[in-house]
């Protein structure tokens, strides 16, 4: 089975097309990208017995070709998921606040979270994510980004959310070292650190774990 996406842009360049997947590689300006979209999507692609291809052409724009298989592993995949969700504990036992910035990320978090039976809410951003945070939702957990636009990064986001919501659970999703996100040297208590790329298999069992922790 096969997905291709195409754009008319600007075309990426050959060297460029041979780094597209590198982690934190990107061409775009300092806070408008983080550069792990795309190697979030080999990563995934590549877990469930695939490959990507990028096509692109200066002037003529690019093609994200996707080829995934159509049977046994696709369907062990499947299986995988099915056992991590079976837990009774957590089928709608919390609800998780999800802020990322890249669209594609949080679609994927949120996918893996609402497979196991988790509520969720998103944010694109830590201003928009302070916004939940004060509102009357439950929320059992954050899951934050740490790399944030519009002013606000995922360690400030969370020592926001600790004076609204003290005993709020936080798990940091990031690619940076991890002294990104702690305070005074030490993670703090109710804190875990998620480090991308992730095989979301393991990223949901240690979501699992945490909440019920």
């Amino acid at each position: 089975m096969s997905l291709a996406v195409s754009d008319n842009g600007v075309g990426k360049t050959p060297e460029v097309v041979k780094r597209a997947f590198e982690p934190f590689y990107t061409t775009k300006p300092i806070g408008l990208g983080t550069g792990l979209g795309l190697s979030m999507i080999h990563g995934f692609v590549n877990q469930s017995g695939g490959h990507v291809r990028i096509h692109s052409a200066v002037g003529q724009g690019t093609t994200v070709t996707v080829f995934l298989p159509r049977h046994a592993i696709a369907e062990a995949a499947s299986a995988n998921v099915e056992v991590e969700s079976a837990d009774p504990a957590a089928k709608g036992s919390a609800t998780v606040l999800v802020i990322d910035d890249e669209a594609l990320v949080r679609m994927l978090v949120v996918e893996v979270l609402e497979d196991l039976g988790y509520r969720t809410l998103e944010a694109g951003d830590g201003p928009d994510g302070l916004k939940v945070l004060r509102s009357e939702a439950k929320i059992d957990l954050l899951i934050t980004d740490v790399g944030l636009p519009n002013g606000m990064n995922g360690r400030q986001v969370a020592d926001a959310a600790r004076e609204l919501r003290p005993d709020l659970k936080v798990m940091f999703v990031t690619g940076y070292a991890e002294t990104a996100v702690l305070s005074n040297g030490h993670l703090d208590s109710g804190m875990q650190i998620v480090t991308k790329p992730f095989e979301m298999n393991a990223f949901a069992k240690r979501v699992q774990e945490f909440i019920k922790s």
